[in-house]
């Protein structure tokens, strides 16, 4: 499986694997998904198997504790503290081939990178178990995840950087 930078050519399959993985959820919008990469295309990502976009990770620095609501394009990028997590979403094709883990890693070393403290997300239809297993944990917020699922979860991943190891 291979990670690889968005190109313009992959918004059909991202918009198609959108669909097919959200069944709780109305689609974002084509721009307000464009948005997250605008501002932050080094943290997005496609994952690719035999030459097919099967999976695609939308993902930018952030306020920890602040997730941006559903729906909202992002035009600028705030003091950050966070990798958030916007998306993260698997064809049932590409499921089981570690592409989860593959992205973490990826987005471990970005925010070291960056010197952010940490990667967060809001877990939606259930995936909060599968974010434990990852190392990922629930956090209380005072924001309001309204524009999410009714389950929809804040959670955090905490990061040891280099210098701190």
């Amino acid at each position: 499986m291979l990670l690889r930078a968005i190109t313009p050519q992959d918004w059909d399959a991202i918009l198609n694997i959108q669909d097919e993985c959200y069944s709780q959820l109305d689609p974002e919008p084509l721009h307000v998904l464009q948005s997250k990469w605008q501002v932050s295309p080094q943290s997005c990502f496609v994952f690719e198997v035999d030459n097919a976009v099967v999976g695609y990770c939308l993902a930018h620095p952030w306020t920890v504790n602040m997730p941006p609501a559903l729906y909202q394009p992002i035009t600028h990028l705030p003091k950050a503290d966070t990798l958030y997590l916007h998306d993260i979403a698997i064809s049932a094709k590409a499921q089981g081939l570690g592409a989860g883990a593959k992205a973490l890693t990826r987005l471990t070393l970005l925010a070291d990178r960056f010197n952010l403290n940490s990667l967060s997300l809001v877990a939606v239809q259930g995936a909060d178990s599968y974010w434990l297993k990852m190392g990922f944990k629930p956090q209380s917020i005072d924001k309001c995840l309204g524009s999410y699922t009714d389950d929809a979860m804040y959670m955090i991943y905490k990061i040891n950087h280099r210098d701190e190891r």
